[in-house]
């Protein structure tokens, strides 16, 4: 071979070698690219899991109050059982309002029986202008009690198991006596049975055969 084949070899064996680094390289910053694009996509998903973490749970139309927990005692062959009973009031102020009464072993539970069963006996308030439609009386036991529509800016004039009552049925302005049992459990049953007696206007026109205009004239 001559010299100037061989420095043709050599230049060629040059040029390869420049073409295989330069591809190296190359590869080598797609592979950084990669996994600099890799890293913050990364850091964001972990942003938006952080995110969706951070956010909080909309919270629930429902409302739970508890008027009374008592302690029971019940006498065994072994000796005494204690347990706990709960009376909770359910409500989502809209005019559905239930009362609740669950016992159990311990507190938490008693309560979280006593809202499930309130959610199982709601019933529907009529409301009209804040208020109720007429008066009304409601017993259950020995309890009593009177509710009486009122005008607006008058407030819930209502107390004990009453209010809670009232207040999660979604009631702004009414008069209340409590005439029976000071039970809590008494009080609340009878102002669910007088709210469940209410009859709205419609109702009465549509049962005596009247209009509307005829029965308030």
């Amino acid at each position: 071979m001559s010299e100037e084949e061989k420095i043709e070899n050599v230049s060629e064996e040059v040029v390869e070698e420049t073409a295989a680094e330069a591809e190296a390289t190359e590869t080598e910053e797609d592979v950084t690219e990669e996994v600099v694009t890799k890293l913050p996509a990364k850091k964001q998903r972990n942003r938006k899991k952080n995110v969706e973490t951070q956010e909080a749970k909309p919270e629930s139309e429902w409302k739970e109050q508890v008027v009374q927990i008592s302690r029971i005692t019940k006498v065994v062959k072994g000796g005494k059982k204690l347990s706990f009973r709960a009376v909770v009031i359910v409500g989502n102020m809209k005019g559905q309002v239930g009362v609740g009464c669950a016992k159990a072993a311990e507190v938490i539970i008693a309560i979280q029986k006593a809202i499930a069963d309130g959610r199982k006996n709601l019933i529907t308030v009529p409301i009209f202008k804040t208020t109720i439609p007429h008066r009304i009386v409601g017993r259950s036991g020995a309890g009593k009690v009177l509710l009486k529509p009122a005008s607006q800016g008058t407030g819930i004039i209502a107390g004990g198991a009453v209010r809670p009552v009232l207040e999660l049925a979604g009631i702004e302005n009414i008069l209340t006596k409590s005439q029976g049992s000071k039970s809590p459990l008494n009080a609340a049953y009878a102002t669910i049975e007088a709210l469940k007696s209410l009859r709205t206007f419609s109702e009465v026109a549509k049962k005596r055969g009247l209009t509307m205009a005829e029965l308030l004239n």
